[in-house]
């Protein structure tokens, strides 16, 4: 599986230095070191000129949050959390995540710095005061911890597990071995991928795989593989990937979530797709890598979301 377009993102991972997040000092000396680098996050938007994402020294970065993201390429990295009220450069500039992800696709040895600062950059917005005694919170730990003023109690980041899966049915290789892709009510006609949703409370992975399947398709799913994992800072999901094999063909979708679902073998999923009455992930997602192991080759058609 290492050359799937989702293992690019994890391949060049940073050593994230969490012994030196409560070190003041060492933290002070290395925003100082003229070698460190800043990416500043807009709210969660990050800057993007000429086809690559701005880092900058730290004597000019926004005053902001600031957090540690740790070494890569022999330097430290921090990021810097700023109102986009205070975002230098022209607005155009400042994009989301998801918008970043086709120069990933050309370079992707910066992903895993900025999931790491999108994911903290999405978790201080969304955490501002406390859950127990609703007092503001203050930043510590280099960003990766938020401590209560009032009583004290600590929040920390979030990962939300979400499974996402390639079903099928049929014999395994066959010509007729078919497919399940569902569209999200929400996307464009002729829009599909591989079905996903969050585990539940007090659930196995491999059960939330079957419940999704069987609640947005009513196809019920059996055996279940692991195939790989993702992070998914969007806004904060950790992608777990799986394959299925369903037992029973008859599609029932929810109408909600999903809004078509159809079953596709090869050869109908490449006529389909070169003609483009049908688009499927062909990025750096785990869902363009379930859909492109199960296919054996690169996705076909032209355009990818």
């Amino acid at each position: 599986m290492a050359d799937l377009p989702h293992v690019a993102l994890s391949a060049h991972a940073h050593n994230r230095l969490g012994l030196h997040r409560t070190d003041a000092e060492w933290l002070a000396s290395r925003w100082a070191d003229p070698a460190t680098r800043v990416l500043v996050v807009a709210g969660s938007r990050l800057r993007v000129v000429d086809r690559a994402v701005s880092w900058v020294a730290p004597e000019d970065a926004p005053e902001g949050t600031t957090v540690l993201l740790g070494e890569a390429a022999g330097a430290v990295h921090f990021a810097q959390i700023i109102d986009p009220g205070i975002a230098p450069g022209r607005r155009e500039e400042w994009v989301p995540l998801r918008a970043v992800l086709p120069v990933l696709t050309e370079d992707p040895a910066e992903a895993p710095l900025l999931f790491h600062a999108v994911g903290l950059a999405e978790w201080h917005f969304a955490t501002r005061f406390c859950p127990r005694c609703a007092a503001p919170l203050e930043s510590v730990a280099a960003g990766h911890e938020l401590r209560c003023t009032a009583c004290g109690r600590s929040q920390f980041p979030r990962t939300d597990p979400a499974v996402i899966m390639a079903v099928t049915y049929g014999e395994p290789g066959s010509d007729d071995e078919r497919v399940l892709l569902g569209r999200n009510a929400s996307w464009p006609e002729g829009r599909f991928s591989s079905l996903a949703g969050f585990c539940e409370p007090g659930e196995t992975l491999e059960d939330a795989v079957r419940r999704e399947v069987r609640e947005e398709t009513g196809v019920t799913v059996a055996e279940v593989t692991w195939f790989g994992n993702q992070p998914w800072p969007l806004p904060a999901s950790l992608m777990l990937a799986f394959t299925g094999r369903a037992v029973t063909t008859d599609i029932d979708v929810d109408g909600s979530e999903i809004e078509e679902a159809r079953w596709f073998t090869r050869a109908e999923l490449r006529q389909d797709a070169e003609a483009g009455l049908v688009r499927v992930p062909r990025s750096v997602s785990i869902s363009s890598s379930l859909l492109e192991h199960w296919f054996g080759e690169p996705l076909p058609g032209s355009s990818a979301w």
